[in-house]
């Protein structure tokens, strides 16, 4: 499911952010994560493919190839989201025309949920991880004081 692989992807790239020196291991995320390391190399590869990180093969692990403020959550939506296939899918409808509403319903929801999903992907745009990286720290930098 897209929304859960953008969920660790986001995550992955927060432990990233905030990890100096960029040694975190597939294994070592994955165990931070709640899964496998070979959920992490692959959701690790789409990132690489889109730009975000860099991966070091072997011990070495992955860095961020972007500074967090220009990451945002929109891009890693993108890395992580099948190409071609809307978020919202919608269903055939009638195979045959008939009089009624119903052979319209589809074209009108696949309007109505396009407009949802640029609204997200819209405000997705506005958050970088950097944002997050900030919230993650607050908590800790509250308890300090």
């Amino acid at each position: 499911m897209v929304a859960t692989r953008f969920a660790v992807a986001v995550h992955i790239l927060l432990l990233l952010a905030t990890a100096p020196g960029g040694q975190l291991t597939s294994g070592r995320l994955a165990e931070s994560v709640g899964t496998n390391p070979v959920v992490i190399r692959r959701l690790a590869g789409q990132l690489a493919r889109a730009g975000l990180i860099r991966i070091r093969r072997g011990p070495g692990g992955a860095e961020l190839a972007k500074a967090p403020g220009d990451i945002t959550l929109g891009l890693i939506w993108q890395a992580m989201r099948r190409k071609g296939l809307p978020l919202l899918p919608v269903h055939r409808g009638p195979a045959r025309a008939e009089t009624s509403p119903a052979p319209a319903i589809p074209a009108l929801l696949r309007t109505a949920f396009d407009s949802a999903e640029a609204a997200m992907e819209a405000d997705l745009g506005a958050t970088t991880l950097e944002d997050l990286c900030r919230r993650l720290r607050q908590p800790a930098e509250a308890q300090a004081t």
